[in-house]
């Protein structure tokens, strides 16, 4: 995976543009809404998303895997602290944080490989903390094209293997959290031979239940 990642991110640099992600601006006002201070990124890819956040006023930690995403972030978001290293492995620091905020990352795992990536996340919330994890749907358009690893898991490009979520599978895995908000959310990109194209991604708002 890791190879993977930085292979894209050397070919196509900032992958995804500057502009945050539409689910990134909703989960801020969610955030300031409960008066989160300090976010976890896991996944963060070269600082999009995170330095929208440190823009609204959060403090914000990243993870990110890759290390050619995380030398774009270093020019692209100065101010977030960012860990190299895989989600899988976290911790990276003994912070509590406040919120998780998690842009299409859940669904590039295996199931039990995801279900250990919440529990991580989980360990470090703090008490009643929020997380926020978008993850491709089962209405994107790659459904079942590629090899099949799992139920509903597809690797419609080489080297990364796609889980698509229902509603009722998404729930399903965050146990021992209070589910404050489902949706679908449409997520427009521009890049590489795709062009221009629209996501539907599935998201989940949650409060760690204690």
């Amino acid at each position: 995976m890791e190879q993977y990642w930085d292979s894209r991110f050397l070919a196509e640099g900032k992958v995804w543009g500057d502009a945050p992600s539409k689910t990134a601006v909703h989960a801020g006002g969610l955030f300031r809404e409960k008066r989160v201070r300090k976010v976890l990124v896991p996944g963060a890819g070269y600082g999009r998303n995170t330095a929208f956040l440190v823009a609204n006023g959060f403090a914000v930690d990243g993870i990110e895997l890759s290390g050619e995403a995380l030398r774009l972030a270093a020019v692209h978001d100065p101010v977030t602290r960012f860990f190299k290293g895989s989600v899988l492995d976290m911790p990276f620091s003994a912070e509590i944080y406040d919120a998780v905020y998690c842009f299409n990352v859940l669904h590039l795992f295996g199931e039990a490989d995801r279900r250990r990536f919440i529990g991580k996340c989980r360990d470090q919330m703090a008490t009643r903390g929020l997380a926020f994890f978008t993850v491709f749907s089962e209405k994107e358009p790659s459904l079942g094209k590629g090899r099949q690893s799992e139920p509903n898991t597809f690797e419609s490009k080489p080297g990364r293997p796609v889980h698509y979520f229902t509603h009722k599978d998404l729930t399903a895995h965050f146990k021992g959290f209070n589910v404050l908000e489902t949706g679908l959310m449409e997520d427009a990109e521009n890049h590489g031979a795709e062009g221009p194209h629209v996501h539907m991604v599935r998201y989940i708002f949650t409060e760690r239940a204690d």
